[in-house]
């Protein structure tokens, strides 16, 4: 049995655990999985005992113990994939992570007002806040795509990706209006069999995160 092991939020809901969940599974990493019920009387002591921060997710490779879903990410390139979750080149390298830091760190807007929620499909309203991240989203997506020819947003499917993956489920519940590029993109993404399986077992799921359902009436919570 695999001594790597994942500990993970809802997958309904949990686009921090989907990041490093997506790179490990479409890269064919074997691991274990816990799944810990976000938001629940007893969730800040069962993280607390496989988390030095109480979130999620969590690495644990053997004595090693890596959290954050970039820390992680990386990890898992040095670790496991053989360097390859980044681009071969320099230059792209430094790109994707650029990329993927101003995801880490940025799109406030669209992370608060439409929380990831693999069960929700509807078009609602965009806010201003959210149109300028929407705006550079595209604009991130459409250099890549262009320069790199696709089907992602390096070429191949890699840590870049999996970052913005949950990004692509929002941009998939929520429905807005998107470029022929962008929504090829989530298209290519959505066909992934990895992001395949994690949808369909966040479908199954019952808990219910009210912080993370849409207010359908009048703005999200």
């Amino acid at each position: 049995m695999t001594q790597l092991t994942l500990v993970i939020g809802n997958k309904k809901y949990s686009s921090w655990s989907l990041r490093p969940w997506l790179l490990l599974s479409q890269f064919g990493v074997a691991f274990n999985e816990v799944r810990v019920g976000l938001f629940k009387p007893d969730t800040a002591a069962t993280l607390q005992s496989w988390s030095p921060t109480g979130k999620v997710p969590v690495l644990i490779d053997g004595e090693v113990k890596v959290w954050d879903s970039l820390a992680i990410a990386e990890y898992a390139n040095e670790r496991l994939l053989g360097g390859k979750g980044w681009p071969a080149s320099q230059p792209e390298r430094a790109l994707a992570r650029a990329y993927a830091a101003e995801m880490h760190s940025g799109f406030t807007a669209l992370r608060s007002q439409w929380p990831m929620n693999v069960c929700f499909r509807r078009q609602v309203p965009v806010t201003p806040s959210l149109a300028k991240d929407l705006a550079r989203i595209e604009t991130i997506w459409g250099e890549c795509l262009a320069r790199s020819g696709g089907p992602f947003l390096f070429g191949a499917f890699g840590i870049v990706d999996a970052m913005y993956a949950p990004v692509a489920l929002r941009l998939h519940s929520y429905q807005p209006a998107l470029s022929v590029t962008t929504a090829r993109y989530i298209g290519a993404l959505l066909e992934l069999p990895a992001l395949q399986a994690w949808i369909a077992a966040g479908r199954q799921e019952t808990d219910v995160i009210d912080e993370d359902e849409y207010d359908w009436l009048n703005r999200p919570r």
